[in-house]
């Protein structure tokens, strides 16, 4: 890789990739690449220290026993705390905003510290979240409806540093009874969001491409077949 590389971090795939989720970092890639920016994915597993050098990172869901080891191996390489620190994005998908947070409870009671990189707690609902999803974002920079499919058993209350990424329009989203969804904290985005997210949702992608290289926005990419998934799956939420 070339010092002009855009460096997407895929963090803990080994563990935290049950839905997918490693797909927003093939998503991050090819639309950098239409663009003619060159970028490449390094994955960071189990067997790795995370580095706080990376352009942008993603992480995905996971079950409670790979949620509890992906915790213990973030709290030991903080890198991923540093690069937050340093403005560098990052996406967390369902699990990982659990991780994120300053503790959460497994489905069997068990309370786990977290690596509170958000100001957020999360406590099991009494039924678990099933089917599509669908939000505002309040974000600024971000305008067009979200979608995605949610599938969790956790309600996270966001804490005074915290901001919701969007208010549920269909859906759960973050269970707690405040119809909101996600979580945005500093270069820090968490949403309950699979599908994987970022296919779904191009706007919120050029978002996360745009603070990785600094820029206010990017040139947009016209992909007709982009349109019709999202109007599909928009469609889809409608019927349930």
């Amino acid at each position: 890789m070339s010092e002009s590389t855009l460096r997407i971090g895929l963090v803990l795939p080994d563990v935290m990739g049950t839905y997918g989720d490693g797909g927003n970092a093939l998503v991050l890639r090819q639309r950098a690449r239409m663009r003619g920016i060159d970028a490449e994915i390094v994955q960071i597993t189990l067997d790795d220290e995370v580095p706080d050098s990376l352009d942008v990172y993603t992480l995905g869901g996971a079950e409670d026993y790979a949620q509890r080891l992906a915790t213990r191996h973030l709290s030991r390489y903080p890198g991923l705390q540093r690069a937050a620190a340093a403005g560098r994005p990052v996406l967390a998908i369902c699990a990982a905003i659990q991780v994120f947070g300053h503790w959460y409870e497994t489905s069997a009671g068990e309370r786990v510290e977290g690596i509170s990189m958000f100001d957020l707690t999360t406590s099991p609902q009494a039924a678990r979240s099933i089917g599509e999803l669908v939000t505002d974002p309040v974000t600024p920079g971000l305008s067009a409806p979200l979608s995605g499919f949610e599938n969790h058993r956790g309600a996270t209350t966001l804490g005074p540093d915290a901001a919701p990424l969007g208010r549920v329009r269909h859906g759960v989203g973050n269970g707690a009874g405040d119809g909101t969804e996600g979580v945005v904290q500093g270069s820090v985005i968490g949403t309950y969001m699979h599908g994987p997210a970022l296919a779904r949702n191009p706007e919120l992608a050029d978002h996360l491409l745009a603070q990785a290289m600094g820029t206010d926005s990017l040139a947009p990419l016209d992909l007709p077949e982009v349109d019709r998934l999202r109007k599909q799956r928009l469609a889809a939420a409608r019927r349930q």
